[in-house]
């Protein structure tokens, strides 16, 4: 099976470049046999229990995303069924930022981390996995009713401002779910990693766009219901993934509440089991909900409050002029008047200036490699919008190429210098380049002045629109935000590499039929050097029974696991579950699916 480079999927072809810098190979050589062993138990373990409860046929919606119950999925054959239906999927490390995770969505690409979870974690992780990615999403993706609310969630999402405290908290999350899954990692890293998440949660402050959007996700896409709040049936892939709480969330001490919009008000914790769970009527009402926070958003209000958001996120963004001018950059300062309207804008580092989403030639990050400023407004004494003034009224204000032009807005600011170019976008004026340029407010402040060179100006009335990141990604972000914390990569010792081979030659008499008379050594192997294992044992207990294979040899077996579950409690629920799909086999539930 190779690795996912060629990008031959049509959706995944689309991708920016930006985007592509998040995907690295699924390395299917890596998965071990008990990482399959992982795989097959969850899967069994979810169809057998997710049929009666899951919203979407569970192995129809599995096949045609290209998964099976047996093996751990492999891109190119997910990306080859995903492709029939206007999907791809590309594997990740991890946790990667949330409005990257959110515009993949945009582009109709599932983002699956490429690693699985560690047998101890089987029922739940709070990691991101192929199983959570997998088994999760792409069964229900085939519905198109919720495919569409996935794209326009993450179209919505792209555009979503965070703060700056946002990033730390990611960073948290990302390095306690490595914590978590790394099989070596001390226990006081894992308990000072949990601090640290906590005391950066408590004081994240007023929710950002981002966090409340985030809220919106986890509630719909990773732990929604759909149905009634008597008879729910759940859609969430968080749910779908876990073999734990899928169960547990049915039981009536998980309250069942109506998802609508004050559902923002919820906040969750990734690490622990939900205390309640949002149902929704039918899809149409999750797009409904979204467009009521959409409206709320600074890239449909503009304004004050939008660059307030922008200047707080301290990361890039792009604001956008009434004249459709886009400036992108990290937003430092703005002016406002009595009425709390804007008369300035400005950046702080490297900006740039697009329009349509394209940056204008010679106006990138290198150039404007010291920040921007403009003034915002209307002319004084003009009753029509500065960007909508023709060139020729331009001239009769005393603003054409190779003439002085002495400017005075509304607010005050006062801008004067040596027109050398004026750019005009579809019938509207949206730059205007000065030389030896001086801008200064009403009150004698200057904003410019000649000896810093060429001064761009920006037309438009107002700003209409704010939103998180560049207005021309591929030409501005380079590369954008990538942890450097990595999940771990495991190095086995010589004795679990032992262990693998027994996972390894178990499942291959189970599908070859062949060596079956190995089970009675695998099994002594197992309890004499492997007491802390069960999922092996389980294994092979599947294949007596239903072989009708050395009976005594499968009654002690059974012993043995019945034995394990009466006094590990760790194991009690997920021995017991397992035995249940060994007496009721999936193959044939699965054949018996309406």
């Amino acid at each position: 099976m190779s690795d996912f480079n060629d990008f031959n999927n049509p959706q995944v072809a689309k991708l920016p470049k930006h985007l592509r810098q998040f995907i690295v190979d699924q390395h299917y050589e890596k998965y071990t046999p008990i990482d399959q062993a992982v795989w097959r138990y969850v899967m069994r373990q979810n169809y057998s229990y997710l049929k009666h409860v899951a919203f979407y046929p569970y192995i129809k919606g599995l096949q045609r995303a290209g998964l099976s119950i047996e093996h751990i999925p492999d891109l190119q054959t997910m990306n080859d069924n995903l492709g029939k239906i206007g999907w791809g999927a590309v594997t990740v490390d991890g946790f990667i930022p949330p409005a990257a995770f959110m515009e993949y969505q945009a582009y109709h690409v599932l983002v699956i981390a490429a690693d699985i979870r560690q047998i101890n974690h089987i029922e739940y992780t709070p990691a991101p996995d192929i199983i959570h990615e997998s088994a999760g999403h792409a069964p229900i993706i085939a519905d198109p009713d919720y495919n569409s609310y996935l794209s326009y969630f993450g179209s919505i999402g792209a555009k979503a401002m965070f703060s700056s405290k946002d990033f730390e908290l990611y960073e948290s999350i990302r390095s306690l779910s490595i914590l978590k899954e790394a099989v070596d990692a001390p226990a006081e890293d894992i308990a000072r990693a949990e601090k640290q998440l906590q005391q950066i949660s408590e004081n994240m402050g007023e929710p950002s766009e981002m966090a409340l959007l985030s809220r919106l996700h986890w509630w719909t896409v990773e732990y929604g219901l759909i149905g009634t709040l008597e008879d729910p049936k759940i859609y969430g892939a968080g749910l779908l993934s876990s073999i734990g709480e899928s169960s547990s969330c049915m039981s009536d001490k998980v309250e069942k509440l109506w998802y609508n919009i004050d559902t923002l008000n919820y906040s969750y914790d990734i690490t622990k089991p939900q205390p309640q769970l949002f149902v929704t009527e039918n899809f149409q009402n999750l797009i409904d909900v979204l467009e009521t926070f959409a409206d709320t958003m600074a890239f449909r209000r503009g304004g004050t409050e939008s660059i307030v958001k922008a200047i707080e996120c301290k990361n890039p963004a792009t604001a956008v002029y009434s004249s459709g001018l886009q400036v992108t950059g990290i937003f430092t300062d703005m002016g406002i008047d009595g009425n709390d309207a804007l008369t300035f804008i400005k950046t702080t580092g490297p900006s740039a200036i697009a329009i349509a989403n394209k940056q204008l030639e010679g106006h990138g990050k290198f150039y404007h490699k010291d920040g921007f400023s403009s003034p915002v407004g209307r002319l004084k004494n003009q009753t029509t919008a500065f960007e909508d003034l023709s060139l020729e009224q331009l001239k009769e204000l005393g603003i054409a190429i190779d003439k002085r032009a002495d400017l005075t807005f509304e607010s005050g600011i006062h801008v004067t210098g040596l027109v050398k170019e004026i750019l005009q976008h579809a019938n509207k004026t949206i730059l205007i380049s000065f030389e030896d340029c001086t801008v200064k407010e009403s009150n004698g402040n200057v904003l410019f002045q000649p000896e810093w060179g060429m001064y761009d100006m920006a037309v438009g009335e107002s700003i209409v629109s704010v939103f998180n990141g560049a207005a021309d990604k591929d030409a501005y972000e380079e590369i954008t935000h990538i942890s450097d914390k990595q999940t771990h990569k495991v190095v086995y010792d010589e004795k679990t590499q032992q262990l693998h081979a027994i996972y390894r030659a178990v499942r291959e008499i189970r599908e070859n039929g062949t060596n079956q008379e190995q089970l009675p050594i695998l099994f002594e192997r197992l309890k004499s050097e492997y007491r802390h294992d069960w999922l092996s044992a389980m294994e092979i207990l599947e294949i007596l029974y239903h072989k009708q294979l050395y009976p005594e040899l499968e009654k002690e077996v059974r012993n043995y696991l019945e034995l394990k579950s009466a006094n590990e409690a760790d194991h009690t629920k997920l021995i017991n579950d397992g035995l249940h799909v060994i007496e009721n086999p999936v193959t044939q539930l699965i054949n018996n699916e309406d």
